[in-house]
């Protein structure tokens, strides 16, 4: 606009020209960005986050995990990772830490004295921290980023969103009935920021008997095919109540385990 002062935290008015967008580190590479979110917490979007960064490493991709988690990081617990943050020689960036297979990881945890430390922070403080994970660390020759969100519509998702040009989102629900509302709030924010829902995880869909195979809906019957034909969405997953999965996150072994419940999502994902 021609009366435009470029200073955007005064106006209220909406144009072309408003761009939140914060750019990487300049030693940063980072081909796709993918956010993995949810409308409320408990669901598992961190071990969504955690085993699609794992078969993209698997298929020869070099990954990295941006936990934005930063009330609740779960994501250095499930790959053994304890060491703190580390400055580069030169004073000018942050360096990720690396799994045992190679995963790029940044997290709250290793800027902390203490894992166990609360962050007991508002806001806006939270949202800059997220920020500086973007654009303080140095992401080495990423060739897809998954970002490990917060969950609800608050201000960090908001920040994520504005700050970072994210290629698309998958969304992770449960089985439960009011879900289907939740899962409305997220797509209609991700609608509301122009950003892509690639597709929709229904975790703790059902558990199967380990001696004949029988597949229980103990959460009740699977929603997910319905829920994402109503907004859309082309791809889903439905991952089972697995105890050994708990096993090998509770031990920092995600990177071990071995299944195909997600092999279609990260297909989706390389199409892109």
């Amino acid at each position: 606009m021609s009366d435009c002062s470029h200073d955007c935290s005064s106006c209220g008015k909406e144009c072309g020209e408003r761009d939140f967008h914060e750019n990487p580190h300049p030693k940063s590479s980072i081909k796709k960005v993918i956010g993995v979110v949810s409308g409320k917490g408990g669901v598992g979007k961190s071990i969504v986050t955690s085993m699609l960064s794992v078969l993209s490493e698997r298929r020869n991709h070099n990954t990295a995990i941006l936990d934005a988690d930063i009330t609740g990081p779960s994501i250095p617990k499930g790959f053994n990772i304890h060491e703190k943050a580390l400055g580069t020689e030169e004073g000018d960036g942050l360096i990720p830490a690396y799994t045992k297979t190679g995963i790029q990881v940044m997290s709250i945890n290793m800027l902390l004295e203490n894992e166990s430390d609360p962050v007991v922070w508002r806001g806006p403080v939270i949202a800059g921290a997220v920020k500086q994970f973007w654009t303080d660390v140095i992401w080495q020759d990423v060739d897809y980023m998954f970002i490990d969100m917060p969950p609800g519509t608050g201000d960090v998702p908001l920040t994520v969103f504005q700050t970072i040009r994210i290629d698309g989102i998958i969304i992770v629900t449960s089985p439960q009935e009011l879900v289907s509302m939740i899962v409305e709030k997220a797509v209609n924010m991700a609608n509301m920021m122009n950003i892509p829902v690639l597709g929709l995880v229904e975790n703790m869909s059902y558990f199967e008997c380990p001696d004949c195979g029988k597949k229980v809906p103990v959460f009740g019957e699977s929603k997910v095919e319905a829920v994402a034909k109503k907004f859309g969405i082309k791809t889903t997953s439905a991952l089972p109540i697995n105890p050994e999965l708990a096993k090998l996150v509770d031990a920092g072994k995600i990177e071990d385990f071995n299944s195909n419940w997600l092999d279609n999502m990260m297909d989706m994902i390389e199409a892109l």
